[in-house]
Parts: structure tokens; C-alpha cells; sequence
């Protein structure tokens, strides 16, 4: 008998996810996890350096009030509308946590963030993969799956391409369960889809400060619902969830919006450019909304080609997965960070010997 039999089966048999690889030391440009290249907001610095005083000794505010104050804010939204998480990936397992039995069902359209499938297997759920249609429409039959949790990552990872709100709109009616729309990367897109909130009390948007305000390192998500809904998701999420530190980063930041579109606006005009770059280099690229763009050779294993830019000091996504193998997903860097990016990509995205 193994000293591990004490394991959950489903533990035992899943992977677990695999995040990005984050190199330690040495000069790399990282453009594999999506990070903003530009720094946060100085008030952001302000904030954390307040912070360290001798009330590092007691627990932060369990309610994270100051974020939640400074989102509802910015969203023009009531303060109960919203609810904080240690990154949006806290969120995602607190929903599971809250809505799925084992056997229950979560259903979302493939390929996109791999955590969903580690937290539904971690739930014991019966996951329904619904695989996206060439132009990224909703797949037929989500609603009909009969998902007790539905999720849309919109912008979708790894494609950065969008589904309309207006489409999005159609489904809280007609789903069986809760609506997770997970829109991590959405300032970087043209539309949101906060205004379903008001209409639906099986809407839940979530969002996450990593992206757009340069805070990835911070982990601070936030969630927005109807006050009932997101009073359950609260009793299951840990007591005190985000540190005093990231309390007052996130409402810092919140703060600077007009920072935050600045550097959003510098990645959009990078992004066109990639794209335009990477088609010429024969690479087909879905017309991305995110910060990042997914760059396919139809056919041709992309592993070679991340190899041999990881040897040149270069980090981009390669996915060893079915689907996948045959692109690879590109964080939007600097201009400059770009620039050397292409000058190392071989035409045709086949690597020369």
C-alpha cells in the first residue's frame, strides 16, 4: 500500500497546472507569461512602501475594503458588487469550491486557460471541452452541455480573440448554472461585459490587475456579481485572502487609470505590429484583443522554434498539448524586446539547421 493511498484519487491522477517558465537571473526577454512590460503606476510604489511599518504585525482587513472601495469606484459599480481574490486564479478555485459536487458538470470552450481543467479535476467534475470553431464564435451547444459552471475567457487564452458581448449576452438565460466570464485581459479589448452583472444573478465577471496594471506579481483579482451570489462565493474563500501589501498596490493602481491606458495603448500599437511581422514570416495569427498573440504554423511543431529562441535568450509559450503543438503564444514585449524577437524567427516558422 502506498504512504500516499491518503491522497485523493482524483489528486493522484491529474498533472497539475503548468505555469509559465519563470527563469531566475541572467539577461532573458520574457515574453511567454503575459506580463505588462511597462512598470505600475508610482503611486503603486507609494503605497507599498507605506506599508511597511509595524502593522505588518496584525491581519489585513479580511474584506479587503479599500480595494473593493477603489474598484467599485472605477467600475461605477455599488461596493457590494464586488469581491477580491488573491489574483483572479483565487476566484476561479473559490468558484469551483462553492458550486461543483463531484460528478457536477463545468463546461468551456477549448483551447483556453489549462488551470480550468486542473481546478475542475481537483473538484471532481465531469469537464465538457467544447472545442472553438475556426472563427472563435461560441461553440453550439454550450448552453445545452447543461454546465453547472459555464466559462468564457474572453479575450480567450491562448488566442487573444474575442466573443461578442452581444452573443455573450444570449447565454445566462439559457445556461443551466453560473456564467463565469473571465475576462483577465479584457483592457486590452474593445468591449467588456460588466453591464450583464445588472441583468443576470448567475453572471460573475472576473478581472485581474496583472495584465493591464503591471501588477502580476502583486496576485490580485477582482470579481463583480449581484450582492447575493458573491455572498456565497465569500463564506468558502480563505479568511484573509490578500496581504495588507496587496490591499493597497490594487487600490493604488486602481487610482491611475490614465497610466493604465497609456501602457495599454503602447502594447496595442506593438501587437499590430507583431501581427503584420508574424504573418509576413508565414505564420497565421488570430486577430487579438489581449496582450499577446498566438502565432500558428498549421502542421509544423513549433518546438524547434522555441528551443532554439530559449538558446537565444528569448521566452515565449510552447504548448506540448494536442491543438497547439503547432503554434506558439507570444507576450507583447517593448518595441525593442520585439524587435529582437523577429530579427531571431526563422521564415515560415520552420528553424533552419
Amino acid at each position: 500500500m502506498s504512504r500516499l493511498d491518503f491522497i485523493r484519487p482524483a489528486v493522484r491522477a491529474m498533472a497539475g497546472y503548468v505555469p509559465g517558465e519563470q527563469p531566475q537571473g541572467g539577461r532573458i526577454i520574457k515574453l511567454n507569461t503575459n506580463e505588462n512590460p511597462y512598470p505600475p503606476s508610482p503611486r503603486v510604489r507609494e503605497a507599498i512602501a507605506a506599508c511597511a511599518s509595524d502593522e505588518v504585525r496584525l491581519y489585513p482587513d479580511p474584506l479587503a475594503t479599500a480595494l473593493r472601495t477603489a474598484a467599485a469606484e472605477r467600475y461605477d459599480l455599488p461596493f457590494d458588487h464586488v469581491i477580491a481574490g488573491n489574483g483572479s486564479d483565487e476566484l476561479l478555485a473559490i468558484v469551483m469550491r462553492a458550486c461543483l459536487d463531484p460528478g457536477d458538470r463545468v463546461v468551456y470552450p477549448v483551447p483556453t486557460y489549462s488551470l480550468y481543467d486542473t481546478l475542475g479535476e481537483i473538484a471532481g467534475a465531469t469537464v465538457v471541452r467544447l472545442p472553438w470553431p475556426e472563427d472563435y464564435a461560441l461553440p453550439e451547444g454550450i448552453a445545452a452541455a447543461a454546465g453547472r459552471v459555464t466559462i468564457v475567457c474572453n479575450p480567450n487564452a491562448p488566442s487573444g480573440t474575442c466573443v461578442p458581448i452581444e452573443a455573450l449576452a444570449e447565454l445566462p438565460e439559457q445556461v443551466r448554472g453560473l456564467l463565469v466570464i473571465d475576462e483577465a485581459y479584457v483592457d486590452f479589448a474593445a468591449d467588456h461585459a460588466l453591464r450583464l452583472i445588472h441583468r443576470h444573478d448567475n453572471v460573475l465577471v472576473l478581472r485581474t490587475l496583472s495584465k493591464s496594471y503591471s501588477l502580476a506579481g502583486m496576485r490580485i483579482g477582482l470579481g463583480f456579481g449581484q450582492p447575493a451570489l458573491l455572498a456565497e462565493l465569500g463564506k468558502v474563500k480563505d479568511s484573509y485572502n490578500l496581504s495588507r501589501v496587496s490591499i493597497a498596490a490594487g487600490a493604488a493602481a486602481l487610482g491611475d487609470v490614465a497610466l493604465m491606458h497609456a501602457h495599454v495603448a503602447r502594447v496595442a500599437a506593438t501587437r499590430a505590429r507583431l501581427t503584420t511581422r508574424l504573418q509576413a514570416l508565414g505564420y497565421a495569427v488570430p486577430p487579438s484583443q489581449a496582450n499577446f498573440v498566438l502565432a500558428r504554423r498549421s502542421g509544423v511543431d513549433q518546438r524547434p522554434v522555441y528551443e532554439r529562441l530559449k538558446a537565444q535568450g528569448i521566452l515565449v509559450r510552447y504548448f506540448a498539448t494536442p491543438g497547439l503543438a503547432d503554434a506558439l503564444r507570444i507576450s507583447v514585449g517593448t518595441d525593442a524586446e520585439i524587435d529582437a524577437l523577429l530579427a531571431a524567427l526563422p521564415e515560415g516558422g520552420t528553424p533552419s539547421p
